[in-house]
């Protein structure tokens, strides 16, 4: 497979699954000022600081509210993480690799991207009520990643599209995990604070993993939300299970078996994997979610890093288009 349509399929995905994450976070925030009265920036701030680019965001907007962040987050083209911005690279990507893609794919991108360029024409609509545009967000996502998986011939290209998604979808849970325990959490956040069961089940709810939870897990509580997004070998958007198919995927495109390794991508990921397997939360919980969180990403862009250096022919880390890698 040529290094340009590896690199296309696996940022279409990222990109994809990314505008995805931001509309499950964005949605369940709205939800979550409505439960709690009196909520005001300190519900909002978290979202953009789970994106990793509160810098740029004080800088044009200043303020943390529902309409500022709502706006960055969705519509804000100056904004390369934004799901306008995430729509108009995917279908780029997109575009460049028709012939690679089933056509039901591309027409779904097309309507997807159309829904949010509208949509961003009248952003105080959306502003007022997020949950029907968030909603068809996630919709949209779900026909997308069925197409992918039913409507694909399951070969290098599909592996890619898989690894990508998976790998955007273990960043922005350990992300939106990191900044929400970080603030709920007595004693990580500076000021102890009472466990509040809206809060964490809010934070189930922008993984779309609240349901879930409840048949596996039962009680909500602090350490059983952060095992289960962590380590739950049977939910497909815990980090574990998602790394564990990144890893399946790769060994895929390099014909190598799983627990060897022929190229620095497969060792990294592989490393991660195993670590990952023998921890428990109170292994995580001792050194410091924060602390752990940080240290997952980073391992993480490594990979990332890796991967496009050994398929898709970068030799700057920092290629052209890709933000918060």
């Amino acid at each position: 497979m040529l290094a340009r349509v590896a690199n296309a399929v696996y940022w279409m995905s990222r990109y994809l699954e990314r505008a995805g994450n931001l509309a499950r976070f964005v949605e369940v925030n709205w939800h979550l000022t409505l439960d709690l009265p009196g909520a005001g920036a300190g519900e909002w701030r978290p979202l953009v600081i789970a994106s990793g680019d509160h810098t740029l965001f004080e800088e044009r907007y200043g303020a943390y509210d529902a309409a500022t962040v709502t706006t960055f987050l969705c519509f804000e083209r100056g904004y390369a993480n934004s799901i306008a911005s995430c729509l108009w690279a995917a279908r780029e990507n997109a575009r460049a690799i028709r012939e690679v893609i089933p056509y039901e794919m591309w027409e779904q991108i097309n309507i997807y991207y159309h829904l949010v360029h509208d949509a961003a024409k009248n952003p105080l609509a959306v502003v007022d009520n997020p949950s029907e545009f968030c909603q068809e967000i996630k919709v949209r996502d779900f026909i997308l990643e069925g197409i992918s998986r039913d409507a694909m011939i399951h070969d290098e290209a599909w592996h890619f599209s898989r690894l990508g998604r998976q790998l955007e979808r273990c960043d922005k849970t350990s992300r939106i995990l990191d900044v929400n325990c970080h603030l709920l959490l007595p004693g990580l956040s500076g000021a102890p604070q009472s466990f509040d069961s809206i809060h964490w089940s809010a934070l189930l709810r922008a993984t779309s993993a609240l349901n879930a939870y409840r048949r596996l897990r039962g009680r909500i509580s602090p350490a059983r939300v952060a095992e289960f997004l962590l380590f739950d070998h049977d939910f497909p958007r815990s980090i574990i299970y998602g790394l564990g198919s990144a890893q399946r995927a790769l060994h895929d495109i390099t014909g190598t078996r799983v627990g060897h390794f022929s190229r620095g991508s497969e060792r990294l990921l592989g490393q991660l994997c195993s670590d990952l397997s023998y921890l428990t939360i109170e292994d995580v919980f001792e050194q410091g979610l924060h602390q752990f969180t940080d240290r997952l990403q980073t391992r993480m862009n490594t990979i990332d890093t890796q991967l496009g250096r050994e398929f898709f022919g970068y030799h700057d880390p920092t290629p052209l288009q890709q933000v918060d890698q």
